[in-house]
């Protein structure tokens, strides 16, 4: 039985909290690498990607433990794992993307794929920038700010990609593959504005 801890964990929820961002910049970069390299190295990077997804996973778990283990949480605890979940969500759908573009037999890639992997990729630099402030409930909202253009430049990319798709005389399956790509790339940068949602219902919340 795990014990309960009196002792408020407020360092290490904070660092946990800065490895689960810190791994969301990573495997946007490796992202970026598949795509700008593709196909040299596709099976190798996307691996990389999965086990990325895996150390999310773990941060997660990590954080969902304490929690449960820790009697005086930083701020509230419905929070906390609001929190740790929505990370841990951008990197599913990275990787869910990246095993796509590996499994669905592509054959080139789209530019306006890797315009998307560069907003994400930027969303969680800010994103980063963002939790770095969390602990002492720090100001972020030229942050918070920055992530939701972002979160519309990532649609507006994914919208002219998925019309570009059915505007060509592209085949039938090239068109289903992408447009499924190109919404799961979508998905991770809509993830990132959840993300900032979720930050700035905390800050609002610890003024």
């Amino acid at each position: 039985m795990a014990r309960l801890s009196l002792v408020p964990q407020k360092r290490e929820f904070f660092e946990l909290y800065n490895r689960a961002a810190a791994n969301i910049v990573t495997i946007a970069e490796r992202l970026i690498e598949l795509l700008d390299s593709f196909p040299e190295r596709a099976e190798e990077l996307a691996h990389e990607v999965k086990e990325l997804e895996h150390d999310g996973d773990r941060i997660r778990h990590e954080v969902v433990d304490l929690i449960n283990r820790t009697f005086v949480t930083p701020f509230d605890r419905d929070d906390m794992y609001r929190l740790s979940g929505v990370l841990d969500d951008i990197c599913d759908h990275v990787d869910e993307a990246a095993g796509k573009i590996v499994r669905y037999g592509v054959v080139e890639i789209r530019e306006q794929a890797r315009g998307q992997a560069q907003v994400i990729r930027r969303a969680g630099g800010k994103l980063a920038e963002a939790i770095g402030g969390l602990e002492g409930f720090r100001e972020s909202r030229s942050e918070l700010i920055e992530l939701r253009e972002l979160e519309d430049e990532g649609d507006e990319l994914a919208h002219d990609a998925v019309s570009s798709l059915f505007r060509g005389d592209a085949d039938p399956l090239t068109v289903i593959r992408w447009k499924d790509i190109h919404e799961g790339l979508e998905e991770a940068v809509d993830a990132c504005e959840k993300a900032a949602d979720v930050l700035e219902a905390i800050l609002v919340k610890n003024r």
